[in-house]
């Protein structure tokens, strides 16, 4: 499988966010205020209604996902979503808790469980999250501009399981929040899970 730009008009929106605009070969995602993803676990609710443009992640697949935006406000967040159903999934990517910014994941077996690691180096710097899927398991990397990539998670999902997968954003706390996706790409899984792409 050779690497492949997702067009963003052949991906499907889980949830419409507010606006989703061209510049240029980017595309610029303004989140519903509000909403998020979340099932459960210590907060008592559950959210499903964040929004994410999602194309096919197969068997032996890899999402790679960059962004910039401002991040300043609690639980602002964006990066790659992989989806199987409301009670399978899986959110990675950046997010503002304590005061600053964190990479991590969320994920979702029925409820949900979150790892977070600080990262405030990272802010206004382009990210990107690539999630690899091979055998019975997700592969979570991340990395700033040009830097190291960073594994972030490694996380079960069935390779029976029907996926899909891109590019998300959420703002539980606040309008207005925008996030600028550069590049949506889909190609071969990791070859290894301690050989970076």
């Amino acid at each position: 499988m050779d690497a492949k730009a997702v067009n963003w008009d052949d991906a499907r929106w889980l949830n419409p966010p507010t606006a989703a605009e061209r510049d240029g070969a980017a595309l610029v995602v303004t989140p519903v205020a509000g909403a998020d993803f979340w099932r459960q676990t210590s907060y008592g609710f559950t959210r499903d209604t964040g929004s994410a443009l999602l194309s096919e992640l197969p068997l032996g697949a890899a999402v790679e996902v960059t962004f910039e935006a401002d991040f300043d406000t609690l639980y602002d967040q964006a990066g790659v979503f992989v989806r199987v159903d409301e009670r399978t999934w899986v959110k990675a990517g950046v997010e503002v808790t304590d005061g600053e910014l964190h990479v991590g994941a969320v994920v979702t077996h029925g409820v949900s469980d979150w790892s977070i690691a600080p990262v405030p180096e990272w802010a206004g710097t382009p990210i990107t999250v690539r999630v690899s899927r091979a055998g019975d398991a997700l592969t979570i990397r991340a990395r700033s501009a040009d830097g190291p990539w960073r594994t972030i998670r490694l996380a079960p999902l069935s390779p029976d399981a029907p996926a899909a997968a891109g590019p998300f954003c959420c703002s539980p706390e606040r309008e207005g929040m925008r996030v600028r996706f550069t590049r949506f790409v889909v190609g071969p899984a990791d070859a290894g899970l301690h050989e970076n792409p």
